[in-house]
């Protein structure tokens, strides 16, 4: 692998995405890459509420829909193989753009012992490789931060990145990572969602001043980016990890975007005039707009066709987990 180019975090599609700044050719790869992963996140949180609907799972989702490219964009800008990620409740894209694994993410929501955790997580609580969520509001954020100084002590090079939301900002714990990783040096990239809720609550009613600056009283440099726009997030997110990895300090990177499903299962009180408005701002319609209407259209159905035959795998291969599973993994 060359220094101007980055794997594919999909393992079938081992696209190389050049650095070049102004390459056309980059651009073209990239928006191909970036369409599939995005739309693969859509197509398949969208099946999962079928799902639910015919009851085919207990609990409930918290789905990204509307927040594709954040995960897409910033997941790409990592070195997968090493760098640790932390996500939350909202977990999905996260998982789907760092594993592709349609399969583990389907059965684990299904209560099968065939899925990621053995259907004993959910939706909320997932881990593969170097990938960790976690529901506790807040609660990942300082995982990330003693991640970070295992990982400088260990002088591995990684760095840790964790996603939360808006509604996190309320949390004491948030500042009191900020305050250790800028006073130890650490090496963790905060990524804030902003989508504009906590549950039903609107920002403006929890939140007075700047979230982005926030960070500023403790040294934390800080970017906020266009969340819906993934080429913009890949590439302010590419800048922020080099700064973390060769300074060893920490960044904090706002994405600003608009949560288009509901808080989880049926609990959304907006407007239709309001979801109407951030609709046209939809980051898969804006991103599918620069594709070839081919090229896009072969992308859905190979996406369709993969998922609906791993549904429906999912389905008929493993029974719910059980107790004595449960008891002989514990």
């Amino acid at each position: 692998m060359g220094k101007n180019e980055v794997v594919s975090t999909i393992p079938h599609l081992s696209i190389k995405i050049p650095r070049i700044p102004g390459s056309i050719y980059r651009k073209t790869v990239a928006q191909s890459k970036f369409y599939y992963q995005m739309y693969l996140i859509r197509y398949v949180e969208r099946r999962l509420f079928d799902l639910y609907s015919q009851g085919l799972f207990s609990g409930t989702i918290h789905v990204c829909l509307g927040q594709e490219a954040c995960a897409v964009g910033v997941i790409n800008a990592l070195d997968i193989k090493k760098d640790i990620i932390f996500s939350n409740h909202r977990a999905h894209g996260h998982f789907l753009a760092y594993s592709d694994d349609v399969y583990g993410i389907v059965a684990e929501i299904l209560g099968q012992e065939t899925g990621v955790c053995g259907g004993i997580g959910g939706s909320q609580h997932l881990h593969t490789k170097n990938m960790y969520t976690n529901d506790v509001q807040g609660g990942i954020v300082p995982n990330a931060v003693g991640a970070a100084l295992a990982e400088k002590i260990c002088g591995s090079g990684a760095i840790s990145v964790v996603f939360f939301g808006d509604g996190t900002m309320g949390q004491g714990i948030v500042y009191e990572s900020f305050n250790l990783a800028s006073l130890w040096r650490l090496p963790v990239l905060f990524v804030l969602e902003d989508n504009q809720y906590a549950q039903s609550t609107p920002k403006e009613k929890a939140h007075a001043g700047s979230l982005k600056t926030r960070a500023d009283t403790f040294g934390i440099k800080s970017t906020a980016v266009d969340g819906n726009d993934v080429i913009k997030v890949y590439q302010t997110t590419l800048d922020a990890v080099q700064f973390v990895r060769n300074h060893s300090k920490p960044y904090f990177l706002v994405l600003n975007t608009y949560r288009l499903g509901p808080h989880s299962i049926g609990d959304d009180d907006r407007s239709s005039e309001e979801l109407e408005l951030h609709w046209k701002g939809d980051p898969i319609k804006r991103l599918s707009k620069k594709l070839p209407v081919a090229k896009k259209n072969n992308i859905e159905r190979e996406i369709e066709d993969k998922v609906e035959a791993i549904i429906k795998q999912a389905i008929e291969d493993s029974p719910m987990v059980s107790l004595d599973f449960i008891q002989r993994d514990s």
